[in-house]
């Protein structure tokens, strides 16, 4: 029977020397070909579904260890080597956000990115959430330095959680002062408006505005201001500026010293602006100390609270601070109401696209 059957396949084969080829209509006998209609039909679907559900099974399959391994790498990244990546010409622009705060991030990034210093920026991550999501979008340009603070008070003005969150600036400045660069600090929710970097010229140890409303003279004087009537003067701790020099560490410990001594408390409901000031006021005269014009860095309670003078000193506004006013809602509107919440329509300019 083999034998037979045998014979018959090569009794076909020498009848047909070209099975795959399509046989005429007149054959009784249909054979099927990739190369007709319905193979190539066949083959294009196969194709599709392999196209489709085997790189997603590929992806699904690495997605885990991918995600694990990434997570691991930014939860060991280190200040020393954050600064060193994003440090440039010896500088490094320094914020701390945690998560509700990433829109104004962003908004910054936009303004800073128009001014083309956004390549020094390093993000202080004050929660893993955001560790993840700055370093997702734009590698290498966060850091967090644990412990991380409570996430979900962190940035309720007054509270505990903020006044935490606040009063680890001055330790974060410090270590970076310690690596050997100069170095920024901004709020975010503020608003460059031209490059501020002509301002901080000279060898001043620390460079910072007045947190003052009332308009002083365009020639002002560059030293610190008298104190008002808590006894301390009243610059911002949301802009400042500092070389690694002994001074300007000599003011970031005095700092945090101020801070232990001045704790948050229920009926104290402090930030660490007042430490800010009181380690300003109790190292003049040992410190060079340098008063940024007020023209070119306003308090929110200035730009936007008098139009006469905006008017009158318009070109010459650098970076605007959008306080003197409480609540994410209500600086939003704020700064959509005199054009300067850029993210709704200029995301894309920002290094972390949209959000």
């Amino acid at each position: 029977m083999s034998t037979f059957l045998h014979q018959r396949q090569q009794q076909q084969l020498l009848a047909d020397p070209y099975p795959i080829s399509p046989r005429s209509p007149s054959g009784h006998q249909k054979s099927f070909s990739p190369f007709g209609r319905t193979g190539l039909l066949a083959l294009l679907s196969l194709m599709v579904v392999l196209g489709i559900f085997f790189p997603w099974m590929h992806m699904s399959g690495g997605l885990s260890s991918g995600s694990e391994a990434s997570i691991s790498k930014w939860r060991d990244y280190t200040l020393a080597e954050a600064v060193s990546f994003v440090g440039k010409n010896g500088t490094v622009i320094v914020c701390a956000v945690s998560q509700p705060y990433l829109p104004f991030l962003n908004n910054w990034l936009i303004s800073i990115s128009r001014q083309k210093h956004q390549e020094k920026v390093l993000v202080i991550a004050e929660d893993y959430a955001t560790l993840y999501k700055v370093n997702q979008k734009w590698p290498g340009h966060a850091v967090l330095i644990p412990p991380a603070p409570d996430a979900q008070t962190a940035h309720k003005f007054g509270s505990q959680g903020f006044f935490n969150f606040t009063s680890r600036r001055p330790r974060h400045l410090l270590q970076i002062l310690e690596l050997g660069y100069n170095v920024m600090y901004n709020d975010v929710d503020m608003v460059w408006l031209a490059d501020p970097f002509p301002y901080l010229a000279g060898h001043h140890d620390v460079y910072f505005t007045d947190d003052m409303a009332a308009v002083k003279p365009l020639n002002h004087s560059y030293e610190l201001p008298s104190p008002g009537k808590k006894g301390r003067t009243y610059i911002c701790s949301c802009m400042i500026f500092m070389h690694p020099t002994s001074g300007a560490k000599q003011v970031l410990r005095k700092w945090i010293e101020e801070l232990q001594d001045q704790p948050w408390s229920k009926t104290k409901k402090s930030n660490d602006q007042p430490a800010f000031n009181w380690a300003l006021n109790k190292t003049a005269g040992q410190v060079d100390l340098y008063l940024l014009p007020q023209v070119a860095f306003p308090s929110g309670g200035l730009y936007f609270k008098n139009q006469t003078w905006v008017q009158e000193t318009k070109g010459l506004h650098v970076i605007v601070h959008n306080n003197y006013i409480t609540g994410f809602v209500k600086k939003i509107k704020r700064f959509h109401d005199f054009g300067l919440w850029l993210v709704d329509d200029h995301s894309l300019e920002s290094p972390l696209g949209r959000l």
